[in-house]
């Protein structure tokens, strides 16, 4: 999938702040769904480009994608949406092997610039990330799928 193909999440993500509904599987196969903040960025690890949002340390979300390691997210504004599936990556403190801490500090912050909301006091924003042991959750996008 190129850089084009994801010029339309690009463009929903920046028109209503990088809201999305994510979508993980439960144990019992049904779905649970919450609304992140979540962009398109670059794979720090030099792939091609992902779908990134950050979860809080021990959210229901990052348990389930730990078991299924695959997500869907919606985005939207107005009638206009797509949806984007895949395999994730979790990039956070509680997975093994931990990531480097400056390494996913920076990514964290990537993930929240990639809104293209301004952030005031990023210092600030470390030490929640921190405190609240956030990881990054990357999609690699398999399935577009748009009205």
């Amino acid at each position: 999938m190129g850089a084009a193909d994801l010029d339309l999440v690009r463009r929903l993500a920046l028109g209503d702040e990088g809201l999305a509904i994510a979508a993980t599987t439960r144990p019992d196969g049904t779905i649970q769904t919450s609304v992140v903040n979540a962009s398109v960025l670059a794979d720090p690890d030099g792939g091609a480009d992902v779908v990134g949002f950050v979860a809080r340390g021990g959210a229901r979300k990052l348990d389930h994608l730990r078991a299924r390691p695959r997500a869907a997210l919606v985005f939207r504004v107005g009638w206009e949406w797509v949806s984007v599936e895949g395999p994730v990556r979790i990039v956070g403190p509680d997975e093994t092997p931990a990531p480097d801490p400056e390494a996913r500090r920076v990514l964290l912050r990537e993930v929240f610039a990639a809104t293209g909301r301004p952030h005031d006091d990023w210092d600030e924003y470390d030490r929640v990330m921190a405190a609240e042991r956030r990881a990054a959750v990357l999609v690699t996008p398999e399935r577009l799928t748009s009205n």
